[in-house]
């Protein structure tokens, strides 16, 4: 026979596997006509734009394109600093064990190393370095009795867990569309290098929608048609809505920002610009903190109980740390001297990460790539390498916990001291978020056996406390209640007994 019960449910978002993957594209490239040979390259820099991507069941597909910048120097009588802009296109397939049609797919691609190789004067190969990291996760709905409504003497052993439990996941798609103005004098013959980063990150949670805005942090280097190198930069503003039905102001929101296309060109309309065109899809995921009452076992000293229980994995207490990590340093470097910087790219890198109990320690680089100008070539430039070592302070936090680390960087300056030296200062933020993994049994239902229940007939007996022995456990075994065999023994705290201890049990009665 069923037992009336209350039900209620929980949609779990789990992660089933994790994955780190690198991963080569290569193309061969023609020289357009209207440019000259390349004598050799100068630097070379790429966005990544992801196309589309999709699961599969044990595998994942990456579609998506690198725009790529080459600067070189021409191999003609002037010898001046000219640049190629190409686009290429990547099918990427990575096989995943775990993965499911149905699943949610989260993918960050970064590119770890660009070359370009010198085949002929018309020609270059290029080859690009990615690093795929892929997360696969699961979303499910679980029914678990909460409360039991038509038995009077049953016993319940109960257990509070906070838990993150999934309101909802969506995205949007926005665009970052802007014009950047040019100096008067600058004429645009090429864009040299693209750098770009998403700043300023906010969500805001109001009437089944979700505001996300951010700025597009943007700064190009280009060519005037008289052969000066020159930069401009600017923050193109991002805003769109995510529709979240069921969310609320308590929620907690985790926002990422993916660039799926980039256009850049010169003004039809307006002389001495650049226009900017990003196409950013953007994804949510809602969470909320659920203080939950889980029936963990349950019995009645007067009917044979049976029930079903299922074992779920899930995460709880999902917690959030930022902090501004100051990087300040001064170097020489001789080839660069007290000659014009024109660019700076800034790549932070965790090398080590330490958790300990409150607190994190982080290890890293900074990798840092110059384009300044130079008295032979016209243009050069220099990477350097600096080590860094940041603490966070995180309360709660130990080495048990998993760890997710964003870094962004806020503010960064690049000045030629007097005495030559590199006046180098980078803010990074740090976002840390911590999550535990919890296994939470839940029991779905419950029956009552026909079969008469078996249970000693004596109103007293007399037991000597075994090892890994509770109250709980001694209780159910004889039909007995916690209470009575703590009010009967002067046991004023349940959870403390002792192994050899003399108990008396008495028998329950209705």
């Amino acid at each position: 026979m069923a037992i009336e019960a209350t039900k209620d449910s929980l949609c779990i978002n789990q992660i089933v596997d994790q994955k780190k993957d690198t991963f080569t594209v290569e193309e061969d490239f023609i020289v357009p006509d209207v440019k000259p040979d390349i004598l050799n390259t100068i630097s070379a820099n790429g966005v990544v734009c992801i196309y589309k991507k999709e699961i599969m069941d044990g595998k994942v597909k990456i579609d998506g394109g690198i725009n790529v910048y080459v600067m070189y120097l021409a191999d003609n009588e002037n010898g001046n600093i000219r640049s190629l802009n190409t686009t290429i296109n990547f099918s990427q397939t990575i096989e995943v064990e775990k993965a499911k049609n149905a699943m949610e797919l989260d993918v960050d691609l970064y590119l770890m190393n660009l070359d370009c190789k010198v085949l002929n004067g018309r020609k270059v190969n290029i080859k690009a370095m990615l690093e795929a990291q892929i997360k696969i996760s699961s979303n499910e709905n679980f029914e678990y009795i909460k409360e039991i409504n038509n038995l009077k003497d049953i016993q319940l052993k109960n257990q509070n867990i906070c838990i993150n439990s999934l309101v909802g996941t969506g995205n949007t798609k926005v665009y970052a569309k802007d014009t950047l103005i040019l100096d008067n004098i600058d004429n645009l013959a090429e864009i040299m290098k693209a750098s770009l980063r998403i700043t300023n990150k906010e969500t805001k949670i109001s009437y089944n929608k979700v505001l996300v805005k951010a700025d597009l942090q943007i700064k190009l280097l280009y060519l005037t048609e008289d052969n000066r190198i020159n930069t401009v930069e600017g923050n193109i503003p991002i805003m769109g809505f995510v529709d979240m039905p069921n969310i609320s102001e308590d929620n907690t929101c985790s926002i990422k920002y993916e660039i799926k296309n980039l256009v850049l060109k010169p003004n039809s309309v307006e002389e001495h610009s650049i226009y900017v065109e990003a196409e950013i899809q953007v994804y949510c995921e809602a969470l909320e903190n659920r203080e939950l009452n889980i029936i963990q076992d349950l019995y009645s000293p007067t009917k044979n109980l049976t029930f079903t229980q299922k074992r779920i994995r899930t995460i709880n207490r999902k917690e959030t740390m930022q902090n501004v990590c100051n990087i300040r340093e001064k170097q020489l470097i001789e080839e660069i001297g007290d000659n014009k910087i024109y660019d700076v790219e800034v790549n932070p890198v965790i090398t080590n990460q330490n958790v300990l109990t409150d607190r994190i320690i982080y290890e890293g680089e900074l990798g840092v790539n110059l384009v300044f100008s130079s008295n032979t070539e016209g243009i050069e430039t220099k990477s350097i390498s600096i080590p860094f070592t940041f603490n966070m302070d995180f309360p709660g936090v130990n080495s048990e916990a998993n760890i997710d680390t964003l870094i962004e960087i806020t503010n960064q300056n690049f000045i030629i001291m007097p005495d030559k030296s590199l006046d180098i200062k980078v803010d990074l933020v740090f976002t840390s978020v911590m999550s535990q993994n919890a296994n939470i049994d839940i029991i779905d239902n419950i029956e009552e056996d026909s079969k008469e229940l078996n249970r000693q007939q004596c109103s007293m007996v007399i037991y000597f406390v075994k090892p890994n022995d509770t109250l709980w456990k001694i209780a159910k075994r004889f039909g007995s209640t916690v209470d009575d065999i703590a009010r009967v023994n002067d046991i004023a705290d349940a959870d403390n007994i002792q192994i050899g201890q003399q108990l008396f049990i008495p028998r329950y009665h209705e």
